[in-house]
């Protein structure tokens, strides 16, 4: 089972590459392979509606649900406190 904090790193992660996952910008999964429970991580926020899961034939994306940026920011900030003021 993944941890809040490992959560709150792949979000962080996805709100800092190529300048922001949100909403319509995503990446695909297979670039985050460093997470060791990426399946469960992935399960597990689409379920709280943190990020936007896109199923394509050759490949899965990711983005961050833009209408939920303030709770991804205060999620972020609350299990990555060194991260706080980072996440904009």
């Amino acid at each position: 089972m993944s941890t809040d904090r490992e959560r709150a790193f792949f979000m962080f992660r996805l709100t800092k590459s190529k300048g922001g996952l949100w909403g319509n910008v995503y990446d695909r999964l297979e670039h985050f392979k460093r997470f060791q429970n990426l399946r469960e991580i992935v399960k597990e926020l689409d379920k709280k509606g943190f990020i936007i899961v896109r199923k394509k034939p050759e490949f899965t994306g990711v983005s961050l649900n833009p209408h939920k940026k303030k709770e991804i920011i205060e999620f972020i900030e609350k299990y990555l406190p060194e991260m706080r003021g980072m996440v904009k």
